[in-house]
């Protein structure tokens, strides 16, 4: 189906372009993970090298991996939404047609139940969203895109390194707005 099929959301953005938010989100979740595993705390380790808290690094790195797995399922979503057949999806990541579409079907069934009903962007209860993470961020970006957007900006602006040539609007300015 394309986009014009599946209806539209209240809201400024297309839905490739609402797709592409979710992905920047995914990938900006994915950053701050990653990003707060790298300092080493000053009493992390015993004065022999030992981990005192054993497992915790492992379970930030379990977090990264998650993180990571939603942002590969939201880029997926992001090409089938914005026209790329399962053939295509299946040639990127070297798998068949069948095989990506197995892979990637429910995120994108959820994308689209969360488009077209934002409570359903958290999944039941409000709680389990991609892998079984909690997913308020997918609820608000159904609801609020030009917010969720603008938040996106921000972070992006306060992460740049040197003079990036972004602008102002890094995110929300580079997504499609409804007609």
């Amino acid at each position: 189906m394309t986009e014009g099929d599946k209806g539209t959301a209240a809201g400024p953005y297309t839905d490739a372009a609402r797709a592409r938010l979710v992905a920047a989100y995914e990938a900006c979740e994915l950053a701050e993970l990653a990003r707060a595993a790298v300092p080493i705390g000053e009493h992390e380790l015993h004065p022999d090298g030992t981990v005192r808290s054993p497992g915790s690094v492992l379970a930030d790195a379990a977090r990264v991996l998650r993180a990571a797995q939603r942002f590969f399922e939201a880029a997926a979503v992001f090409e089938r939404v914005g026209g790329a057949d399962w053939e295509r999806v299946g040639d990127v990541l070297g798998v068949p047609a069948h095989s990506a579409r197995a892979r990637f079907t429910t995120a994108e069934d959820r994308f689209w139940r969360g488009v077209h009903s934002p409570a359903e962007a958290t999944g039941r209860a409000g709680r389990a969203g991609s892998l079984g993470e909690v997913s308020w961020w997918r609820a608000y970006m159904a609801r609020e895109p030009l917010e969720a957007a603008l938040d996106l900006d921000d972070w992006v602006l306060r992460h740049q390194d040197g003079d990036s040539g972004l602008g102002s609007a890094p995110v929300s300015g580079g997504l499609a707005r409804k007609r």
